[in-house]
């Protein structure tokens, strides 16, 4: 998606000062939409909730995933990101993850849902559409990363404070059959209903597009029930992705407010978590690094992507470290190792990328192989291959991909690439990368692929396992202490998703 050129102050104003609210103690509390939620609308609501939907998504779920999928590492001069190296997943390891997706997601999304204008003179179902679909993807990601969570009786304001957590399983088929009535609403909408143009920061107001990103979102839960014995269910609910005729995404589903270089908090959020204003480097850029796994894995490949997603190292060359808390000095400076790479940090304006292209091809191509839809499942690879390749910013990049995915190399080439699944997944890892690695660890640990990546030296010293999940925040634990489950520091090892 093309970033817009004009946008009103208001809507700035609005979707970045989202990002300097802090958590109450009412936690699943609709509490004050960043102006006032007595007079606040949907209009008005609407890129509050996306901008900050794209931002922890952008950000802090990204920088997670690839230190899970042993993407990223750290150089021996910094002594950044101990609890990634040694596996300390506690409750108060990442908790902004659970407390910002309610807070600042969830809470405003289903205040659009609820919201009922006294005056009868507007209708707001294509909001409606946009929030079910974006309450899909992230109550996704929230049963894929911690399991059971508060969901029927969440987000009820005061009415309720300590909802109930429902099945994980359960939530998973609600969240698809709404996400099916999404994409139907998209194809009856009445023709009064008022559309949100430009304050939706996402396809500004193309309703047919929310539609596909519905169904896209919808495929890759079904798909992620692989190994539920639910094939049936699963054929069945693609047929109705089908029978809506709005298919899935065609191009990168992105956000973009206008995001600007002007101030700290305008920037494009995944370029302003490693870049200051003036483009000098924030610390979390020299203290992230490439591993020296997939620098390996992309060298040995003839990968021409290494190069965009990694930056030459300051002292020339491409190399990264190993994950380990410490490390030696000579060879293993921020100076001597790649960093994040051009092809992900473009510049502060760029577009904030929610769900790729390239993901949205992968997951078809999984569904195909598996049998659950019909299509050219090498086509789609391919495409997503190419699509990849285009969004980094390769130099002829239809050719160069060609170049690449007819290697006769397993998991790369598609004649060559005996396990299909494996060469799919494996390629979403690589494409993923810096964009959506949250998903990657999902699918790593649904799938076991990609096969053979390494543990950090210190939690393999440890005797621990690659996580399996998070743990419900110790914010959670003490305010819904009669609902929060009892949870110990193995159970993010142990504690495997249900449709694992």
């Amino acid at each position: 998606m093309k970033a817009k050129n004009i946008f009103k102050t208001s809507l700035l104003t609005l979707a970045f000062g989202l990002l300097t609210v802090g958590c109450s103690d009412d936690f699943y509390d609709v509490n004050d939409n960043p102006n006032d939620p007595s007079i606040s609308t949907p209009y008005q609501t609407l890129p509050a909730a996306q901008e900050y939907f794209s931002s922890l998504n952008g950000t802090t779920m990204t920088y997670m995933g690839n230190m899970f999928v042993y993407n990223w590492s750290k150089p021996s001069n910094w002594s950044a990101n101990q609890d990634y190296f040694r596996y300390n997943i506690t409750n108060s390891f990442n908790t902004n993850i659970f407390e910002g997706s309610y807070v600042n997601i969830l809470k405003n999304l289903t205040y659009i849902e609820n919201y009922e204008d006294e005056t009868g003179a507007v209708d707001y179902s294509a909001y409606d559409v946009i929030a079910a679909t974006m309450k899909g993807f992230q109550y996704q990601l929230l049963v894929d990363i911690y399991g059971d969570i508060p969901y029927s009786e969440a987000n009820k304001r005061a009415d309720n404070p300590t909802p109930a957590y429902d099945e994980a399983a359960v939530i998973y088929k609600d969240v698809i059959d709404k996400l099916t009535a999404a994409a139907q609403l998209v194809n009856n909408l009445p023709g009064t209903a008022e559309n949100p143009g430009d304050q939706d920061i996402i396809f500004g107001g193309d309703m047919e597009k929310w539609g596909a990103f519905a169904n896209t979102v919808k495929l890759r839960m079904l798909v992620r029930l692989s190994n539920t014995g639910q094939d049936a269910y699963i054929k069945e609910e693609i047929t109705k992705i089908a029978q809506n005729g709005l298919g899935y995404i065609q191009e990168d589903v992105a956000s973009n407010p206008g995001y600007s270089s002007a101030m700290e908090e305008q920037q494009s959020p995944f370029y302003g978590y490693f870049f200051k204003i003036d483009d000098s480097e924030e610390d979390r850029m020299d203290f992230t690094v490439a591993s020296d796994y997939t620098i390996d894995y992309l060298s040995s490949t003839n990968d021409p992507r290494l190069e965009y997603l990694y930056s030459e190292a300051a002292n020339g060359g491409y190399a990264g470290s190993h994950q380990a808390v410490d490390l030696p000095g000579s060879g293993f400076t921020s100076n001597d190792l790649s960093k994040v790479g051009p092809g992900l940090l473009k510049k502060s304006d760029q577009d904030q990328i929610i769900m790729s292209y390239a993901e949205g091809l992968l997951i078809q191509a999984e569904a195909v192989v598996r049998g659950y839809m019909s299509g050219d499942a090498q086509a789609l690879y391919e495409e997503a291959i190419t699509s990849h390749f285009v969004y980094l910013g390769v130099e002829d990049p239809e050719v160069t991909a060609e170049v690449y995915y007819t290697q006769t190399l397993g998991n790369v080439g598609w004649a060559a690439s005996t396990n299909k699944i494996e060469a799919i997944i494996t390629q979403k890892w690589i494409a993923l990368n810096g964009i959506a690695s949250i998903e990657s660890w999902i699918d790593l640990t649904r799938t076991g692929y990609p096969a053979n990546l390494p543990l950090p030296e210190d939690a393999q010293a440890a005797g621990k396992t690659r996580p399996v999940r998070l743990l419900i925040p110790n914010s959670e634990q003490g305010r819904n202490s009669e609902n929060a489950p009892s949870q110990t520091s193995d159970d993010a090892f142990n504690s495997d998703p249900f449709w694992r």
